[in-house]
């Protein structure tokens, strides 16, 4: 309470007195019992009425207890029950909730885990990947500023996402590992890693390389086989022992027919081996009888042309070449596709060479085009010239028709520069990002498409796309998003076929833990996007003939349905709509490969450095009451104190309006009973 306001409330009391007592003192002549108590009442309705219009503030300090959080996230993956040891975890779980000092001294919150997060429901170890790392970046935005212990109950056995003991050095909270299985060794041959193209070209070789390792002390023998259905395509004997316990396999198999072929390879099990399941991996290569050269041509150097290559050739399809516009004149026959980027007065002649052509362009614009000379080498797109220069951030066209175009976030991308002026288009053009300047939409395309007399061109209208190949990396950590952007532009120009008001994506095979999403896009009559669609797929496996029907679900600018509960195998679909008669289909396979079979222990080592790293300890799934006995006895985890404190202002406290109505009640009753009314 400051000066100011103790002030005030001293005034009041006096002029309250002072009118109490000019009431009942001066006024009635007379002082008595009744007098004097009449004065009081008056000065106390006085004093709290004029205290309700000075209201002053008070602190009000609460305290309570808080106690720590003990985190339990359990590995909800398929290698737990394949290493037999489900049902422990299950009974440590109840173990744990029925512990009674335990949940007196922490809150127990209760996760599991596997490819994803999710608080603990059923236990059902089905999860197809493990991703510890995802424990630490959750966990630190909603426990950070708590006491919160991690039990982190798993095999330590890591299939998806960065490694996860090298990425808790940055959580700052403790961590104990409990740990599902033993450290027993076991003899065990395995194919550790295979590495393929996923695609292969007609009439060529594909290389493939194998790391088969052994686990044992004795020297043995066995052989590898790749096999494609029922025909051996490779076999080499190998020999492993304690010393030479890995080996580095490479062959090279023939791509004699197009198409996707599955293959096997398989090393030949030991006697009395225990897992066997990770002596075979599935894969399969697509063999196509063309590969799309693409000609990046360019008068300048600038990062924008890497990252255009990267992009492209991330697709084992295509291969990109930077070039002068002098060395594709050249070398022009080798090319099916053109990025031309920032075209100048030395662009004449390749302009002349692609009409010769006649092949699809990517045209790159910037504050390196000669804008000029650009609106005489081509007719459709005329610029003002005014020789200075904008950032555009982009915005996605929901509505755009031509394919399917997913939402990369492109608004939160750093923004492009371009030449700042009205550009004028004389033909129709479909736009798949506008520019936007501070948050708000221009009616003016940043990159768009369009086709004349069977002519496809896509163009864009700003430099510096690769800084939107880093950022995209820093988001998704993977350039995969990116380079699937890019790859669809080249796709749209690579391909003659028209445009179609049902589109569907999707992959020729996916490898047996990928997940088997497909997308589609479905439009209106006049090409736009319909968000109303009632689109389904029916599925069919070729094998068993065993169908079923499974709804899309709109996400954003298309429709995504999740077919990975799908056993392995080879399966043809059709995608219809309820509406109209329209259809589209296709086949895809689904390689048999489940990696976490592939594990015969626990990592145990690995359990144990997280624990010595996080201040920890780690403990087998066994001793759980020496576990639970150290966390009682662990004075790091004390129950905290914690206080709040707030300002409450004397209008909020009702007492006051209670007193006021009291006293005014009395003294109306006092002086009604003395005849004073």
């Amino acid at each position: 309470m400051t000066t100011e306001t103790l002030l005030y409330i001293i005034l009041a009391g006096i002029i309250a007195l002072s009118l109490a007592l000019f009431q009942y003192g001066y006024k009635l002549k007379k002082r008595t019992r009744v007098t004097t108590f009449l004065t009081f009442l008056r000065f106390v309705t006085l004093f709290s009425v004029l205290l309700l219009l000075i209201n002053p503030k008070f602190d009000k300090t609460t305290y309570y207890t808080e106690k720590p959080n003990l985190i339990v996230a359990l590995d909800n993956s398929e290698s737990v029950k394949f290493l037999g040891q489900d049902q422990n975890t299950t009974d440590f779980v109840s173990r744990l909730k029925a512990d009674v000092a335990l949940n007196d001294r922490f809150n127990l919150e209760f996760f599991s885990f596997g490819k994803t997060i999710h608080h603990l429901a059923d236990l059902t170890f089905d999860e197809k990947q493990t991703n510890p790392t995802l424990l630490f970046d959750r966990f630190s935005q909603v426990y950070g500023n708590s006491i919160a212990p991690l039990l982190m109950v798993t095999d330590g056995n890591q299939t998806y996402g960065n490694d996860y003991e090298f990425m808790a050095k940055n959580y700052k909270q403790v961590i104990f590992p409990v740990i599902l299985g033993d450290t027993t060794r076991y003899t065990d041959l395995k194919i550790e890693q295979l590495n393929v193209n996923k695609y292969a070209y007609l009439k060529n070789k594909f290389p493939v390389e194998i790391i088969g390792v052994y686990n044992g002390e004795d020297e043995v023998r066995t052989q590898l086989i790749i096999s494609s259905g029922n025909t051996t395509v490779y076999t080499e004997n190998l020999i492993f022992n304690k010393e030479q316990s890995s080996r580095l396999i490479n062959l090279s198999l023939p791509a004699n027919n197009s198409g996707v072929h599955s293959y096997k390879a398989e090393l030949i099990a030991l006697p009395n081996e225990r897992n066997t399941v990770n002596n075979i991996k599935n894969f399969a290569v697509e063999v196509i009888d063309r590969k799309t050269k693409v000609a990046i041509i360019s008068d300048i150097i600038h990062p924008d042309l890497g990252a255009l290559k990267k992009a492209m050739e991330s697709n084992e399809q295509r291969q990109a070449s930077i070039l002068k516009p002098l060395e594709f004149m050249n070398l022009s026959d080798d090319f099916q596709q053109a990025i031309i980027y920032q075209p100048n007065q030395n662009f004449k002649s390749v302009y002349e060479e692609i009409e010769t052509l006649n092949i699809n362009t990517f045209t790159i614009l910037g504050t390196k085009t000669n804008w000029s000379e650009l609106n005489k080498l081509q007719p459709y797109i005329q610029q003002k010239v005014t020789n200075q220069y904008e950032d555009f951030q982009a915005a996605l066209n929901s509505n755009y028709n031509v394919f399917i175009v997913d939402d990369l976030k492109f608004s939160d991308f750093p923004p492009l520069q371009t030449e700042f002026g009205a550009t004028v288009i004389s033909v129709p053009t479909e736009v798949i990002l506008y520019k936007s300047v501070n948050g708000i939409q221009l009616n003016e395309p940043m990159l768009l498409t369009y086709e004349v007399n069977q002519k496809r061109t896509a163009v864009l209208n700003g430099e510096g796309i690769w800084r939107w190949r880093a950022q995209s990396y820093l988001g998704d950590k993977a350039f995969t998003n990116f380079d699937n952007f890019i790859g669809k532009i080249i796709q749209y120009l690579d391909s003659n076929q028209k445009r179609s008001r049902l589109n569907v994506s999707y992959e020729s095979f996916y490898e047996g833990n990928d997940n088997v999403i497909l997308t589609a896009q479905f439009f209106n009559k006049t090409y736009e996007f319909d968000n109303s669609a009632n689109l389904e797929i029916t599925v069919k496996n070729k094998e068993d003939e065993h169908s079923q029907t499974v709804p899309f679900i709109l996400k954003q600018s298309n429709y995504q349905v999740d077919l990975s509960g799908l056993k392995a195998g080879d399966y043809t679909f059709s995608v219809e709509t309820q509406n109209e008669n329209m259809s589209k289909s296709g086949e895809f396979k689904i390689l048999d490969y489940n990696v976490e079979q592939q594990f015969l222990n626990a990592n145990v080592s690995k359990l144990q450095n997280l624990a010595t790293t996080n201040q920890g300890f780690s403990s087998f799934i066994n001793d759980t009451d020496a576990l639970v006995e150290q966390l009682l006895k662990d004075e790091r985890f004390a129950t905290v104190q914690k206080s709040i404190k707030n300002v409450v202002p004397l209008i909020d406290w009702k007492f006051l309006l209670a007193i006021i109505a009291l006293s005014l009640s009395l003294e109306w009753f006092v002086r009604k009973y003395n005849g004073l009314i």
